[in-house]
């Protein structure tokens, strides 16, 4: 059996730059990046429809240690994979990549403090084993997407696809195009399609909040000028991540000004013969869902050429020419795109046992949003769903390098966040709070649960992430060094006094 000292699982952004980390604070630990699919990149390789981009600017999305250096700082999918190619070139990660490997199960051993991993490499099954295993395998399942069938589907003529299943070499030139949703993925691809395409329709049931910002940042731009790549890069991810916390925290304190504000700026880019009031002002507060980021306007742009309409509607049937509405109208399309989101899934789709006990991690508390109660040298990504998915990857890489370092200090083989007595009645609270997006919405059960107090909160607030990750200590008086137990119950039962743990 193949073992490692840390295995990451997931080559896309979190588990190339966790593997950066890994190597450069644990630079004698051996380790593997088990990927399920032929190639990195995560999201940046598996999505391949037409103007796929960032919906967060690059100076937050990219890595802490590297900095983004091109011109456009919101990026397109090419370039943004690019980016982490460079990043495994630089950091010589191709050898510890292993491709085609998909971790089936996952088995946590107390008497050996190590996790079996269970793979499946092209039909054939494999065991590796490693002391620490990092979750970077992102949260949504990438072999099926949110797709809800639409009566009639059967009778329409045309062709249906999903984004995340987009076709080879579709031909949409000169094409008459229905996209159904409104969320990010919607409006990328609507203003991308109407380059070429006849027309294209965007049908959503309800409005998302809609923000056009410059795919170029000029500040940024000036002070890699005059400053080396790293400072600029520096200050410039200072700058947008302070905008960003004082942007959400204003439209979380005075929703219906921030709501008159936005709406506001986007009847001023369409101008007069356009109704906002139906197809862009929705009917909850700013963040209440993830707001839709559209490069210089390009969206209103198409609209006001007449390429682009918006119909907010909900649909009655497909029919043999396109679909009809409920309100009896009828739309003509030649291929109809349901960009109708994702479907969520925790660690990848395996399955977890501690001391062959099976893991439910729905009943399970999340300790900083990362570990899990009385589950021992397992660290999960997952990033924010209010900023940069990378800003929390690096936060949470940080941190599984510190535990790594003081396992060795102590010369402990194990690290878990004791449940204890005290906390064991506290209230539970739902892992993602006051989020209304349909993916989190479908998926809360699936989820841990947070408490009301730190460390069992799930903060999704970066700022106060840096103090309560990064900068606190170790020893909270729940995260507990020792050398093995037996069993979970006897760990359970713990010490978690520190020289006590790794005596």
């Amino acid at each position: 059996m193949e073992h490692y000292d840390v295995l990451i699982v997931g080559a896309g952004i979190s588990g190339i730059g966790s593997a950066c980390h890994l190597q450069s604070k644990c630079s004698d630990k051996t380790f593997a990046i088990l990927e399920s699919r032929e190639e990195f990149g995560g999201t940046w390789d598996l999505f391949k429809y037409p103007g796929i981009r960032s919906d967060s600017d690059m100076h937050t999305l990219g890595f802490n240690f590297k900095p983004w250096v091109a011109p456009k700082c919101i990026a397109d999918g090419p370039s943004i994979k690019k980016y982490l190619e460079e990043t495994i070139v630089e950091h010589d990660l191709s050898r510890h990549i292993q491709y085609k490997t998909k971790v089936v199960s996952a088995n946590w051993s107390g008497q050996e403090s190590s996790w079996v991993v269970k793979v499946d490499r092209e039909g054939q099954s494999s065991t590796l084993s490693c002391n620490f295993l990092m979750m970077c395998s992102g949260y949504y399942n990438y072999e099926k997407p949110f797709r809800p069938e639409f009566s009639g589907e059967s009778a329409f003529n045309g062709q249906i696809v999903h984004p995340q299943l987009w076709p080879e070499n579709i031909d949409y030139e000169g094409k008459k195009i229905i996209v159904i949703g409104s969320g990010a993925t919607a409006m990328t691809l609507v203003p991308a399609m109407a380059e070429k395409a006849e027309s294209v329709t965007m049908v959503q049931r309800s409005p998302t909040y809609v923000v056009s910002m410059p795919d170029e940042d000029k500040i940024a731009n000036g002070l890699r000028k005059v400053l080396p790549d790293s400072w600029a890069y520096a200050v410039t991810r200072y700058k947008n991540t302070k905008l960003q916390q004082i942007m959400y925290k204003r439209m979380r304190s005075q929703p219906e000004k921030m709501k008159k504000y936005l709406v506001g700026l986007v009847k001023k880019a369409l101008g007069s013969g356009h109704d906002v009031d139906t197809h862009f002002t929705p009917s909850y507060n700013p963040w209440d869902q993830r707001m839709c980021l559209i490069p210089n306007g390009d969206l209103f742009r198409s609209i006001k050429s007449g390429k682009t309409e918006v119909v907010t509607e909900h649909i009655e049937c497909f029919t043999e020419a396109g679909m009809r509405l409920v309100s009896g109208q009828e739309l003509e399309a030649d291929i109809i795109v349901t960009a109708t989101g994702l479907n969520m899934q925790l660690m990848g789709g395996a399955e977890f046992y501690v001391d062959d006990q099976a893991v439910n991690f729905a009943e399970k508390f999340s300790y900083k949003g990362m570990m899990y109660a009385d589950i021992p040298n397992l660290i999960q990504t997952f990033g924010y769903i209010n900023a940069s998915w990378t800003l929390r990857a690096d936060l949470t890489a940080e941190y599984a390098c510190r535990l790594i370092n003081e396992m060795d200090a102590l010369n402990a083989r194990q690290c878990v966040a004791v449940l204890a007595t005290r906390d064991s009645n506290m209230a539970a609270k739902p892992w993602i709070e006051n989020f209304s997006a349909g993916y989190i919405q479908r998926s809360l059960d699936l989820m841990p649960k947070q408490g009301e107090e730190d460390p069992w909160r799930n903060t999704q607030d970066y700022a106060l992430d840096k103090k309560i990750i990064r900068d606190a200590p170790l020893e909270d008086g729940v995260m507990t060094f020792r050398d093995r137990v037996t069993s979970i119950v006897e760990a359970g039962t713990q010490s978690t006094d520190k020289d006590q743990a790794a005596a």
